[in-house]
């Protein structure tokens, strides 16, 4: 048993408050740290002065900011901070009406909720730039797991790292400074009470008559509430998400299609291979935008002619995504089930039904095969049953052995080889449905392949030296010109081995769908671009161009500006009429 012996001095500095020393003692070395430090303070009042205005001056400074903070990053303009706060009077009303005790914990619990809100606000600016939409309070937060793989997949493990340690780090420090800012500011009006009060009224004053006659900077209302109006429009949201979970249960029971007989399914593409191709972040923009459209378009009319000089025609329209700037399975599920599927909710819900996909009709005729191709799946793909696959090739199963690109797992080409080497050129009983998701146009599109000959593929290391002379996506990421032109070559890229894929390989009974899953990201695109994105059907038999002749779509790969626009949960149910299935709907 160990021995403690007792101190027999107590020396009178900050270390004898130690282990093993008595309640008196350590009582009596607090009294004496406090003794000296007010005689420190006795002996430096300007100091001291100076440095309580400043912490006083910045903690005003924090918690204004944190009120009127907008959570768009194109809102960040000089004129949103020249505004008066409503909910400062009513802090600062709080403050000097509040006992000290519940002035204290009011203060502290307030702050700490104006750091939440200024975290909601960055989260709403990051989801705003990549995916065109708000933070969801209720949904998105198993997103960002999958944000932190993006920055080690684009950056690098180190960066995602340092990233991740950062993010806690701001958190944290949001949450305490942003309390003990408030604290600071409440104790200093309790301090300075009358002075407060004529304050805190002049101003309410004045923010009644702004708001009364609503005086605006540059397009900005003096008399804001901000703050208030940020945590209505939160509860709202969540309200909105929880009534939707359970509205949208009841409608993916309701399904057009889903008793039609196996027999009525399609007949009119029996014996087709079908192919289902989505390019990511193929969008309307890169078609219509002056930077990136010239090079696409060009793309797009000279595949035309080498494909009609192979035999093969198409047609062309538009769709409008569910999704915008990522969250591509939102597209893909929104597609091929014919319902809305624009957040994570409906997209588990649906995943989790029984409702009919467009890619299951092929598999439920019995009259097809079915594979996918996957080349950006890394794990377990439990959704590959509610697209009906009898079988799918993830990353892993393709034999790749050349670089990533970025968050990419492989080019393009190469996929598209290893599906025709292990599913699309082997003998079968009966003709296949493929769904394939091609990845090289996936953001931050540096570095990009390049096409190389085809029968110089192997096993991918040929792209070894392509990515090595490629960019960086640090020189990218941040510039939208960059990244704009980038992305303009990695559609071209990827049209271009599909394209090229179909001359090599397509037969007469080929038919090819392909689309894009949403539109890039705002830096790309723009602030205010649509959800477009193109759609095109390609054969060689005249036959299945002239079942969707009603749809008016333009002819060729590049659709017209004013071609017919649908929402994509529109294609599924046309797509099934316009080739003879019948409709038979089950319902809840």
């Amino acid at each position: 048993m160990p021995v403690f012996t007792r101190l027999r001095h107590q020396p009178e500095t900050a270390d004898a408050v130690t282990e093993g020393t008595s309640p008196e003692q350590e009582t009596a070395a607090r009294v004496t740290l406090r003794s000296r430090f007010a005689a420190w303070r006795e002996r430096h009042p300007a100091f001291v002065r100076g440095a309580g205005w400043t912490l006083t001056a910045l903690a005003a400074v924090l918690v204004f900011l944190a009120l009127v903070l907008p959570n768009k990053e194109s809102a960040l303009h000089a004129d949103r901070f020249v505004r008066i706060p409503v909910e400062a009077i009513l802090g600062a009303a709080a403050a000097l009406t509040l006992p000290r005790r519940p002035r204290l914990t009011v203060a502290a619990l307030s702050g700490a909720a104006l750091g939440a809100m200024t975290i909601l606000n960055l989260l709403d600016m990051g989801f705003w730039e990549y995916l065109g939409r708000r933070f969801n309070l209720v949904l998105d937060w198993e997103l960002l797991p999958d944000a932190q793989s993006y920055v080690k997949d684009s950056m690098g493990a180190t960066v995602a790292t340092l990233a991740t340690v950062g993010a806690f780090v701001l958190v944290l420090l949001l949450l305490t400074v942003m309390a003990l800012a408030m604290v600071r500011l409440s104790s200093v009006l309790a301090r300075n009470k009358q002075a407060a009060t004529r304050g805190t009224l002049a101003t309410a004053v004045v923010w009644v008559l702004c708001s009364a006659l609503g005086l605006q900077i540059a397009g900005s209302p003096v008399a804001a509430d901000r703050a208030a109006g940020a945590v209505v429009s939160q509860a709202r949201l969540v309200h909105t998400t929880l009534r939707d979970e359970a509205e949208f249960q009841k409608v993916a029971k309701i399904d057009a299609f889903g008793n039609t007989p196996p027999g009525q399914l399609v007949p009119d593409l029996r014996g087709k291979d079908m192919i289902f191709t989505f390019i990511e972040s193929y969008g309307r923009s890169a078609i219509e935008d002056p930077v990136e459209a010239p090079g696409v378009d060009a793309t797009l009319d000279a595949r035309t002619k080498a494909l009609a000089k192979a035999g093969f025609h198409a047609k062309s329209g538009w769709l409008t995504s569910a999704t915008y700037g990522g969250s591509s399975w939102l597209g893909h599920s929104t597609t091929m089930s014919g319902l809305w599927i624009d957040n994570q909710q409906r997209y588990r819900t649906l995943m989790a039904s029984d409702h009919m996909s467009l890619t299951e009709a092929f598999k439920k005729s019995g009259a097809w095969d079915t594979v996918g191709i996957m080349p950006g799946v890394q794990k377990s793909w439990p959704e590959s049953k509610f697209y009906g696959l009898d079988s799918y090739r993830n990353a892993f199963q393709m034999g790749y052995k050349g670089p990533k690109f970025s968050w990419s797992t492989m080019p393009d080409q190469y996929a598209l080889q290893q599906f025709q080497n292990l599913e699309h050129g082997k003998k079968r009983t009966k003709p296949l449905m493929s769904l394939v998701i091609l990845t090289s146009s996936h953001q931050p599109w540096a570095p990009i392949p390049k096409m190389v000959p085809w029968n110089k593929l192997g096993n991918g290391t040929i792209f070894n030296a392509v990515h090595a002379a490629g960019n960086k996506p640090s020189d990218i990421i941040a510039s939208s010109p960059k990244s704009q032109a980038e992305y303009g070559k990695s559609v071209q890229y990827s049209v271009t081995a599909l394209t090229e894929w179909l001359e090599r390989y397509g037969t007469k009974d080929t038919v090819l769908v392909f689309l894009g899953d949403h539109q890039p990201i705002p830096r790309v695109s723009g602030n205010h671009a649509s959800r477009d994105v193109p759609v095109s059907i390609v054969a060689k038999d005249p036959k299945v161009l002239d079942r969707i002749s009603a749809w008016n779509w333009t002819d060729g790969l590049r659709p017209a500006h004013n071609a017919p626009v649908w929402k994509m949960s529109a294609f599924r149910d046309k797509f099934l009429t316009a080739y003879g299935s019948t409709k038979h709907p089950k319902k809840s």
